[in-house]
């Protein structure tokens, strides 16, 4: 320091602080030895606070206005220093000067993408970022917990601390939310007003008033973003089959302008009204109609010849039960529909597994 700014020091008689900086939030001012002349006039400006330190404690505090140091405008700092009956000569402090103006326009945002579960979705991923706006509440409290005897210290030292804590509590507020992610862009505000309340106390633990906070955006992933944008084009669509014709129809211009002319267009404009109903069909779930399957085939039924008459027709599990009784049996002749003649039953491997299910005939005096 030179001489001049020693002697300039020592008979100081004006306290004040003209801040040429947007991010400083505590500034102390400075002068030789710390000396402050008895009477001295200490302003405080709108968006100012000063405070007086003694010895490393904490003394006065003074709010925006023109103050004469005396003994009654510093009754902390008298007190400390034992003035009993005033003092003349100048005395030892450290002043402080917090800006208390709001400090806006400060970013914040997700670093790592928030994991979250989400009811139509189900596990998602989301980045969220936005703006929030800060002002010095208790300049006491932020120069005893975050300051200390840092003689000029800028919002720079203490906004990540501030960013990690709303990104925090904004990540276990949008999972205890249960908002659809479909529905997050309605709840913008709400989610704002929230996390101020919440983090609040968390903010002022330090001095600092968290006064304003902006959700400004919560985004997808870009593979979920690009399957949503496929979504709502399907949506737009709407009539797959005219959008088809209509698209075919705008093709006819260039078209013509190509070798092959009206003709090749006129190919291209039956192609695609042909494909217009089958493509429709198939995103609304429909089937064409020339492709239903055919019925499914009736089971074959039989004639049987008993006692000289015909009899039936029987399905296969009649006749099963037939081949149990024992009235039907290998030799029986049988009849249906494609047979040229007259069969015995047992010839006919159609009903070879009935026969093979029938027990031989009890032998006699068994």
């Amino acid at each position: 320091m030179s001489l001049w700014d020693k002697v300039r020091g020592e008979f100081i008689d004006i306290v004040q602080w003209i801040d040429q900086t947007n991010d400083t939030m505590v500034y102390r001012f400075e002068r030789h030895n710390n000396q402050i002349k008895y009477g001295a006039q200490l302003t405080v400006r709108e968006g100012q606070a000063a405070v007086f330190v003694n010895e490393g404690k904490l003394a006065d505090v003074f709010q925006p206005g023109m103050y004469a140091l005396e003994t009654k405008n510093l009754p902390i700092l008298s007190t400390l220093q034992g003035w009993k009956y005033g003092f003349n000569s100048p005395f030892m402090a450290e002043v402080y000067f917090c800006s208390t103006r709001q400090f806006t326009d400060l970013k914040w945002g997700t670093m790592n993408p928030i994991m979250l579960r989400d009811p139509e979705f189900g596990p998602i991923r989301l980045r969220a970022f936005g703006t929030y706006a800060v002002r010095v509440k208790d300049p006491a409290v932020l120069i005893r917990q975050i300051v200390g005897t840092d003689g000029h210290f800028t919002l720079d030292e203490i906004v990540n601390q501030l960013r990690d804590l709303i990104v925090s509590r904004f990540a276990d507020t949008l999972g205890h939310s249960k908002i659809p992610v479909l529905d997050l862009a309605a709840n913008y505000t709400e989610l704002g007003e929230f996390l101020t309340q919440r983090i609040g106390p968390e903010f002022e633990s330090y001095g600092i008033e968290l006064t304003k906070m902006l959700v400004e955006n919560i985004s997808l992933p870009p593979s979920v973003e690009e399957a949503l944008d496929k979504r709502t084009s399907m949506g737009i669509v709407g009539n797959l089959a005219a959008y088809t014709q209509f698209n075919v129809a705008n093709s006819i211009p260039d078209a013509a302008k190509n070798p092959g002319g009206l003709a090749a267009a006129g190919a291209g404009l039956g192609m695609g009204v042909a494909m217009a109903g089958p493509i429709a069909q198939a995103v609304s779930g429909q089937t064409a109609p020339g492709s239903v399957p055919p019925p499914i085939p009736a089971a074959a039924t039989y004639f049987v010849a008993t006692g000289g008459q015909r009899t039936g027709p029987f399905d296969l599990q009649a006749l099963a039960s037939q081949a149990a009784a024992g009235t039907l049996t290998p030799q029986t002749l049988v009849w249906t529909q494609g047979m040229t003649n007259w069969t015995p039953a047992g010839q006919i491997s159609a009903l070879a597994q009935i026969f093979a299910n029938v027990p031989p005939p009890i032998p006699p005096g068994a």
